[in-house]
C-alpha cells in the first residue's frame, strides 16, 4: 500500500481525513465552479440554434435530470468513503485495473484543459490582435500554476468566478430580450436546421459526462452524505442548465454558437474577456486537479507533478482540441458513462453501499468483469438507439451485475 505523505493536503492516493472535510457553503461554491463551464455555454449554443426554446427546455431539465442522478449516486459513494474516483475504481477494476478509468478519465481532463485554454485565447486574440499561440502558452501556464496548489485554489477562484460568470449572463440575456422582443421573441424562434430531442439531450449530457464521473474527486472533501449529494444536484439543475441557457439565448438571436461571437456583437467583449477568463481559469484548474489525482493513480508519482505535465500537454494541444470540439463530446458519449456505471453497480448493488476501509484492503490486481461490463456500455453507447450516455451507464450496471452475482457469485465485503 502506499504511503502518502503528511503533506498531500489533496490526498491523491489516500482517503480524505475528517479534519479536512468542507461545509454546505463551501462544497456548493466548489461544485458550481465546476459546473460554470464556458464550454457548456458553447454546447448550448449549439442546441439553442437547432431547437425550439420549449423543446431546448425540455433537453435541458431531461439531459440535468440525467446528470444529476448519476452524479448524486457517485457523490454520495465519495463522502461515504472520502475516496477520489480514481482511488474508487480499485475496488471494481481491481489495484492495476484501474489505470484504464484513471488513463480515459485523465486523459479526457487534459483535453478539456485545452479546449478552456483556447476558448480564451481565441476572443482575446480578436481583440488585441496579439498572437494566438503566445496568448494560449500564457494563459496555460499561468492556470497550471494555480492548479498546482490543488483544492485550496480551486475553492479561492470558485468564489470569485461563480458570482462573475452569473452576472455576465444574465446581462447578456437581458441585451438579447431587449433587443429582439423579450421571451416571447425567443420562444417564436424556428431553427433554420433542426435538431432531433434525442440528439440534444444526448449533448447535453454528453457536455459534462466526464466531469460528472469525476464529481467524487471533489464531493469527497463533503462533511456528510447531505451536503455532498445536495450541493452536486444544485451545481448540475442549477449551474449546468444556467450555462446552457446563456449560450443558447445568444445563439437563437444572433445566430452564433460560440459566446465569445455572442458578446462581441453585443459589444461586451472587453469587460467579458476577464470575467471568462475566471470562468475558465477554475473550470481548468478543476479539469487539471482531476487528471492529476488520475495520472497520480497510474503512475504513483505525486499530483503536483502531474499536474504541471498534464498542463503542458494541455496547452501545446490546446488550438487543436478547439477546433475538435464536436468530435470530442462523441468521444466522451461512448468512453466514459460506463466507468460510472460500474463505480454505482460495485458500491450500490454488489456490495449494498459498504466497502472495506481503504487503508485495510485485500484487492486483486485486476478484475475482468469490471472492464467486460465497461466494453459493453462502450459498445451500447455506440450501436444502440436513444440517448448514448444512458445507455452506456445502464448496460454496464445491468452486465456488471450479472458478471459478479450470477457468474462469479461475488460475495458482499
Amino acid at each position: 500500500m502506499e504511503k502518502p505523505s503528511h503533506h498531500d493536503h489533496d490526498f491523491s492516493l489516500s482517503a480524505v481525513e475528517s479534519n479536512s472535510k468542507k461545509g454546505f457553503w463551501v462544497m456548493l461554491v466548489v461544485m458550481l465552479g465546476f459546473t460554470f463551464f464556458s464550454a457548456s455555454m458553447w454546447a448550448g449554443g449549439k442546441l439553442g440554434a437547432g431547437l425550439t426554446a420549449s423543446k431546448f427546455i425540455t433537453a435541458i431539465l431531461v439531459g440535468n435530470l440525467i446528470l444529476g442522478i448519476y452524479t448524486g449516486l457517485l457523490a454520495y459513494t465519495a463522502s461515504r468513503t472520502g475516496l477520489s474516483t480514481h482511488l474508487l475504481a480499485r475496488y471494481s477494476f481491481g489495484e492495476r485495473g484501474s489505470i484504464l478509468p484513471s488513463f480515459l478519465l485523465g486523459i479526457t481532463q487534459v483535453g478539456w484543459f485545452g479546449v478552456g485554454v483556447a476558448m480564451f485565447a481565441i476572443p482575446v486574440q480578436k481583440v488585441t490582435g496579439l498572437n494566438i499561440y503566445m496568448i494560449v502558452a500564457v494563459s496555460g501556464i499561468i492556470m497550471t500554476a494555480t492548479a498546482w496548489f490543488g483544492i485550496k485554489a480551486l475553492t479561492a477562484l470558485s468564489f470569485v468566478a461563480v458570482p462573475a460568470i452569473t452576472v455576465l449572463g444574465l446581462t447578456s440575456v437581458g441585451k438579447a430580450f431587449g433587443d429582439f422582443g423579450g421571451t416571447a421573441a425567443w420562444f417564436d424562434v424556428v431553427p433554420e436546421n433542426p435538431m432531433t430531442l434525442y440528439t440534444a439531450i444526448g449533448i447535453c449530457v454528453a457536455s459534462f459526462i466526464s466531469g460528472g464521473t469525476l464529481t467524487p474527486d471533489f464531493t469527497r472533501f463533503s462533511k456528510n452524505s447531505k451536503i455532498a449529494v445536495s450541493t452536486t444536484l444544485i451545481a448540475f439543475f442549477l449551474g449546468n442548465s444556467l450555462m446552457f441557457f446563456f449560450g443558447a439565448v445568444g445563439s437563437a438571436f444572433y445566430q452564433q454558437s460560440d459566446i465569445s461571437d455572442v458578446l462581441v456583437n453585443q459589444g461586451m467583449i472587453v469587460w467579458a474577456m476577464i470575467v471568462l477568463g475566471l470562468n475558465i481559469w477554475t473550470t481548468n484548474d478543476n479539469a487539471l486537479y482531476a487528471s492529476g489525482l488520475g495520472f497520480s493513480n497510474i503512475t504513483r508519482l505525486p499530483k503536483k507533478i502531474m499536474v504541471i505535465v498534464n498542463g503542458i500537454i494541455g496547452t501545446l494541444l490546446a488550438i487543436y482540441l478547439y477546433n475538435n470540439f464536436v468530435g470530442f463530446l462523441n468521444v466522451l458519449n461512448s468512453m466514459l458513462p460506463s466507468i460510472g456505471g460500474v463505480l454505482i453497480a460495485d458500491f450500490f448493488i454488489v456490495h449494498k453501499a459498504k466497502y472495506i476501509d481503504f487503508a485495510e484492503r485485500k484487492i486483486r490486481n485486476f478484475r475482468w468483469s469490471a472492464v467486460v461490463a465497461w466494453g459493453i456500455g462502450v459498445l451500447a453507447a455506440t450501436y444502440l438507439p436513444g440517448v448514448a450516455p444512458v445507455n452506456s451507464v445502464v448496460s454496464s450496471i445491468v452486465a456488471y451485475v450479472i458478471i459478479e452475482k450470477a457468474i462469479l457469485k461475488t460475495e458482499t465485503l
